[in-house]
């Protein structure tokens, strides 16, 4: 399948406010400070954006985000949905668009007072009773107690356990992981703050088998990336990393974070399907790639994304994660930055910020020898990665 996508856009500019849970301005502020900052970083300004591309969940209009940076002419602006599943979606539409010739210069942005703010993680419990399409299914968990994203992920988890033999200490050794890295990363939330395997097994219980240090934190905050072409990149400021592969997927039967009728539990098909397409367009294999930034707002469905990308078999996870081979030095480093559970919840862009930093070499977690990178979105709902490499 020719692939007319692959190699032609590059992320050249990342930008981030400070990562806390109490930002003490507006959502608004925060996304033309992440913006402002991403630009100086690629050497552009406003002027040059003409193209923006955001999640659906974001408050922020691209016309006001746009009018707030000084921008002029804007001829591109896109949404995506499925909250954290449009993490590398943002990403597609933006090398879609510079590949099409629609745009030249394109921002994706999010922007989140999810700590002080609205509260992903309280759940559903005020739920209005005039229900939509996508919020109706609802009806068929909430009484049951069902409520909130944990208790979503708590029903796959209990399954992957049941059917592979893991036990929650291969929960533990991605939450150690994460906060190892984030410990080292003077932006994270948890800087200076590792934890241990012990530390992990005497956190409470938030929904069986998941426990708190199994579950990313709320976060104020906000991350921004700009895309060009790989052409213009090589004249910029900073050395680009190149989109040598983006896609999306969402496969049968699925629902948004419940998709408890399907065959097997255990996996993450859509993800898969993402998997697939970009070793396609990128035509490299699982040992091609240096390290990964898994979307980690729940560590069983790191395990999941680990055995989906061919990392390893199914069902082997929870080895793979051991004796430190998902840390800096072992045999595939996960989240450099220290993840969502370490670093900040920015529904994932935080982490395409990530992998271009290991591809410029200024992690404050560099993995050595880098050549490609992968960036996954969020599980559990329709998905997407990418896929970054060297110019």
């Amino acid at each position: 399948m020719t692939n007319l996508l692959s190699g032609k856009a590059a992320i050249v500019g990342i930008g981030a406010t400070e990562f806390s849970k109490n930002s003490g301005r507006s959502e608004l502020r925060l996304a033309v400070e992440a913006i402002r900052m991403a630009l100086d970083d690629a050497g552009l300004t406003a002027k040059d954006v003409d193209g923006m591309s955001v999640f659906t969940m974001e408050t922020n209009p691209e016309i006001e985000v746009f009018r707030q940076i000084g921008g002029s002419e804007l001829k591109f602006f896109s949404r995506i949905h499925y909250g954290g599943g449009a993490a590398c979606a943002t990403l597609q539409q933006a090398a879609m668009a510079i590949a099409t010739g629609v745009a030249e210069v394109v921002v994706c942005y999010r922007a989140m007072n999810e700590r002080s703010g609205h509260r992903f993680g309280t759940g559903i419990q005020n739920l209005q009773a005039a229900t939509t399409t996508e919020s109706s299914h609802y009806g068929w968990y909430a009484p049951y107690g069902l409520l909130t994203p944990a208790s979503w992920v708590a029903m796959f988890a209990q399954r992957y356990l049941f059917e592979t033999g893991a036990t929650t200490e291969a929960f533990g050794h991605v939450a150690v992981a994460d906060r190892r890295h984030a410990a080292n990363n003077p932006a994270a939330w948890f800087y200076e703050q590792p934890i241990t395997l012990e530390d992990h097994a005497a956190s409470r219980w938030i929904v069986e088998p998941l426990r708190l240090l199994d579950c990313c934190q709320e976060s104020d905050g906000a991350v921004a990336v700009v895309v060009t072409s790989a052409e213009r990149a090589r004249d910029l400021r900073q050395k680009p990393a190149i989109l040598t592969g983006v896609a999306q997927g969402a496969c049968d039967d699925q629902q948004m974070m419940t998709s408890f009728y399907r065959d097997d539990l255990t996996g993450i098909p859509e993800m898969g399907l993402v998997a697939r397409q970009l070793y396609e367009q990128a035509r490299i294999t699982p040992k091609d790639i240096q390290t990964a930034v898994i979307y980690d707002h729940f560590t069983p469905f790191v395990l999941c994304q680990l055995e989906e990308f061919g990392f390893c078999e199914r069902g082997e996870a929870k080895d793979f994660v051991q004796g430190g081979n998902i840390e800096i030095g072992g045999g595939l480093p996960i989240n450099p930055h220290g993840g969502q559970l370490g670093e900040a919840y920015i529904h994932g862009l935080n982490g395409v910020a990530e992998g271009v930093r290991q591809i410029r070499g200024t992690s404050c977690n560099p993995v050595a020898d880098v050549e490609n990178v992968l960036v996954t979105a969020g599980t559990g709902v329709p998905t997407s990665g990418l896929l970054l490499g060297q110019a």
